[in-house]
């Protein structure tokens, strides 16, 4: 038998962003446990904003498990809260409520700041550094540094050990801003897979002494880009019939359904989504082919031939939005477009 370190980590209860919180405990296993072996673990909800301290026992449910690179003998346990009878999901756990469907697909590109002593990696004591234009993919100490990628290349690196599928990384517009890309079938696979990926790179900062700034637009208004997690997305449907009939009618699904996209894609999303700095305004619906001014870029791809099908690019969702809840609403907007199938039976 092996004792094995198995790291429980889950959202809390803060609005209206949660935070990542996680605790370990040690199990004896034959070999690597299944998600199946592991069990219900309870937790002070008092002081995750989850319960009240007269009745403080929340519980956690493992739902997806990863092997901890950074572990000898490591597991990393994605889990839902729970209410004490381990079976009612607890009101912050959005997780079990989404919808999900293994035939849609979503990639997010998650955009983010490194911060040090209050300001951006790289940012000088007083102002601003040279402006924007040779940041973007950047290559050299000038634009980009030296700690900075060492970090995006060990959270890689991490990903791909811990088999979280990991797509790619990039230096951003900003300066001290970068992006990383997961991708996952189903709308629970991605997110958990998400959040994950966050997870580790918050955890690997600590020993650089450099926080994660999520906030969609942390230099305010100035002429610097926010940070956006880009939901590209397709269903089967999509992906295998689609058409420009279908398409015209999804765009006019989405412009409907605007507020209800805008309510759940991150918050202070008004301050990045202004127009400026290749963002649509956050009130105004628009798509176009390659437009990263629009709310949806649709991709040469998708309308090659005239096909109208293959997948598309939400630009609006922030770089602090909940992967589940943004996955979940593109899903509920989607799902109120008639197929050809199903006007057919109609």
């Amino acid at each position: 038998m092996t004792k094995y370190k198995l790291a429980y980590i889950w959202l809390d209860g803060y609005t209206p962003v949660p935070n990542l919180r996680g605790k370990t405990q040690i199990k004896e296993f034959d070999k690597f446990p299944t998600l199946e072996q592991l069990p219900l673990w309870g937790f002070d909800g008092s002081s995750t904003m989850q319960a009240e301290g007269r009745s403080s026992d929340c519980v956690l449910k493992p739902v997806a498990l990863y092997p901890d690179p950074a572990r000898t003998n490591g597991a990393l346990v994605m889990c839902e809260v729970m209410m004490p009878d381990g079976v009612t999901p607890h009101s912050t756990n959005k997780r079990a409520t989404i919808l999900d469907d293994a035939g849609a697909w979503f990639g997010f590109e998650q955009e983010y700041f490194f911060y040090k002593d209050g300001r951006p990696l790289g940012f000088p004591t007083q102002g601003y550094p040279a402006p924007q234009g040779p940041y973007y993919t950047g290559v050299g100490y000038s634009n980009v540094g030296d700690v900075a990628r060492k970090i995006v290349e060990e959270h890689l690196d991490l990903c791909l050990e811990a088999g979280i599928n990991h797509e790619g990384i990039n230096a951003e517009v900003a300066k001290g801003q970068w992006e990383f890309q997961i991708f996952g079938k189903g709308s629970k696979k991605a997110a958990d897979e998400v959040w994950m990926a966050r997870y580790l790179l918050q955890r690997l900062t600590e020993k650089y002494g450099i926080d994660i700034e999520y906030h969609c637009k942390p230099l305010g208004d100035t002429d610097w880009n926010g940070s956006g997690m880009h939901a590209n997305f397709s269903t089967e449907y999509m992906r295998t019939v689609g058409g420009k009939e279908y398409f015209e009618a999804l765009m006019k699904a989405f412009e409907a359904n605007l507020h209800d996209h805008i309510s759940v894609y991150g918050p202070d999303n008004d301050k990045r989504l202004t127009g400026k700095h290749e963002t649509a305004p956050w009130n105004k619906f628009s798509y176009g082919v390659a437009d990263r001014g629009a709310s949806i870029r649709v991709p040469h791809s998708f309308v090659k031939g005239d096909a109208y099908k293959g997948y598309l690019e939400d630009r609006r969702p922030n770089s602090q939005g909940d992967p589940y809840a943004i996955a979940s609403q593109i899903l509920k907007t989607i799902a109120s477009v008639p197929t050809a199938k199903k006007s057919a039976a109609a």
